[in-house]
């Protein structure tokens, strides 16, 4: 057995059992509060609550002000919740795991969590279409229903959920301990980084933790879907290699010869009994032609079989030929049976 660290790019003999997270008691009262603490959030901005009051004070403050020299590194980091690099990085880390443990879940289950992502997010932010700081026209105002789609921060929650999943999907509890823990500092950072930059109001970003907080507490609710699609898959891969397996027969050019089926005599065969048959004499009756296969497999071969004529019996009408090579010389005075024989010259005149 292998005890470096290369044995873990090995792939494992057979699919390791994975517990599947499942909907707690525990884990439905934090999704419980998550979601109580998401609608009042929501609440607070709608009815331009103290909380909208503390965005125009964090705006107004311009922390890119304050401290312009971590203004270049935070331009980089923050690119640690857009969605397009974070899904690319982390689906190349889960592809390497579907494909050493032999199961699609780790990539279903981050497809799933995107998906739940897009559409539980999306539709709030253009339902509700508020503007960002930098395009705010009114002093003390929400800026609710104007056309943006900042609310809440989607930077913030595709932190939470692309780096969450690598908690949620740990197959220790220890590493689900480090990971949820680094998950956890890289949202925080990505969420403060937004507001520092000006491109996201405060309460924006705590809504953006509460609704990536969501989608993965939600999770193991999706599980029996994933397994039925995670199911379907393999099927439809084991049938297309089925598939496969059954190759069909190359195309025939044309004029070579076709294939036969087994049990029928090929045709380039009946071609040349033809041409060894003999030529039938003018007004008999064509012979009926039998062919004869051996039971140990050889090669058909015809003879044929003389009609039945009624009141005399069947006689060929071929003159005989002495066959090739032979050593007996052929008798000229021979008369073919059947013919008229010529008159012979009497001895003695």
């Amino acid at each position: 057995m292998r005890t470096d660290i290369f044995a873990r790019l090995d792939r494992e003999p057979e699919p390791p059992k994975i517990e599947t997270p499942r909907m707690s008691r525990h884990r439905i009262a934090l999704f419980g509060g998550t979601l109580a603490f998401y609608l009042a959030i929501v609440i607070a901005v709608l009815m331009s609550s103290w909380l909208v009051t503390l965005d125009w004070k964090v705006m107004l403050f311009r922390p890119y002000q304050q401290w312009p020299q971590i203004h270049a590194f935070l331009d980089y980091y923050v690119v640690l919740g857009q969605r397009g690099p974070t899904a690319v990085m982390v689906a190349c880390w889960l592809g390497w795991r579907s494909w050493r443990q032999h199961t699609l879940r780790p990539l279903l289950t981050l497809g799933a969590s995107l998906l739940l992502l897009n559409a539980t997010v999306g539709a709030v932010k253009y339902g509700l279409g508020r503007l960002g700081p930098h395009y705010a026209t009114q002093i003390g105002s929400a800026e609710l229903f104007a056309g943006g789609d900042i609310f809440p921060s989607g930077h913030t929650a595709n932190a939470v959920v692309t780096w969450g999943i690598l908690a949620y999907l740990a197959a220790t509890p220890r590493a689900r301990r480090y990971l949820s823990a680094m998950s956890a500092v890289v949202s925080l950072g990505v969420g403060l980084t937004t507001v520092y930059l000006g491109t996201h109001w405060l309460s924006d970003v705590v809504l953006g933790w509460a609704a990536g907080l969501l989608i993965l507490l939600g999770l193991p609710w999706c599980e029996p879907m994933i397994t039925r699609a995670e199911n379907w898959i393999f099927a439809a891969r084991e049938r297309l290699s089925a598939r496969s397996r059954l190759v069909p027969a190359p195309p025939v050019p044309a004029g070579d010869p076709q294939p036969v089926p087994a049990g029928q005599p090929a045709a380039a065969e009946t071609a040349a009994q033809d041409q060894v048959r003999p030529p039938l004499a003018t007004g008999s009756r064509p012979a009926a032609v039998a062919v004869v296969t051996t039971a140990t497999g050889s090669r058909p071969r015809a003879h044929t079989t003389p009609p039945a004529h009624p009141g005399h019996p069947a006689r060929s009408e071929r003159t005989p030929v002495t066959p090739a090579g032979s050593r007996r010389p052929p008798h000229a005075d021979r008369t073919p049976r059947g013919g008229t024989a010529p008159a012979r010259p009497v001895a003695g005149g």
